[in-house]
């Protein structure tokens, strides 16, 4: 796992990088990933447009902040992502706005699904390349902690029990898994990942 890790980060970009790769495609009507579809694409316009507003409008409570600063041990934050994920188009940002309240203890570096297969395979979810995927590494040793993702506990029952209702995900799934995120503004994913960074540092002492 350690030369999977050592190997995607690096291959990795700062968020800034990221996003400016994601721009810097759409403006030829190209999306992330192996596969270029017009759908594709399309989502990862609307994700431009949902990552921007989430950068502006996105908060993190004083609380939350505080126990990440609280943080005795530094970490990197590696995530597996693509432009058109719906899902990384949401936490993403709040992914960045948590780094930047760790006071300088955790360091988020990003990298494309398709482009580091041998990584993804580490961490599947239910035999699926789901994403986004965050996986906490030491700084010290360059070793995986732990890992989260691809959505908050809310999230993933609301897809499931559309699933077994009406026994695949549409476009109807897809827009109220948006419309729960939006209600959410970044609280539950913000309180799953803060209390899994608090156990593993008490392990890191």
């Amino acid at each position: 796992m350690r030369k999977s890790i050592a190997k995607a980060l690096f291959n990795s970009h700062s968020y800034s990088e990221y996003r400016k790769l994601v721009s810097d495609l759409l403006k030829d009507d190209k999306s992330t990933g192996n596969e270029q579809s017009a759908a594709l694409t399309n989502y990862s316009h609307l994700n431009e447009t949902r990552m921007n507003r989430l950068e502006k409008t996105l908060k993190i409570p004083q609380e939350n902040a505080q126990k990440l600063e609280s943080l005795k041990n530094d970490y990197i934050w590696l995530v597996i992502s693509e432009g058109w994920c719906g899902d990384a188009a949401q936490l993403l940002p709040v992914f960045d706005k948590m780094v930047a309240a760790s006071d300088g203890k955790i360091e988020m570096k990003i990298v494309l699904r398709d482009e580091n297969e041998e990584l993804m395979n580490l961490f599947l979810t239910n035999k699926g390349k789901a994403i986004p995927k965050l996986i906490v590494i030491s700084r010290e040793t360059g070793g995986g902690l732990a890992h989260w993702g691809p959505r908050p506990k809310g999230a993933t029952d609301l897809i499931a029990n559309y699933k077994k209702e009406h026994g695949a995900i549409d476009e109807t799934a897809k827009t109220d898994l948006q419309l729960w995120y939006l209600h959410d503004k970044g609280l539950s994913s913000q309180e799953e990942i803060i209390w899994m960074m608090l156990d593993l540092d008490k392990e890191e002492e």
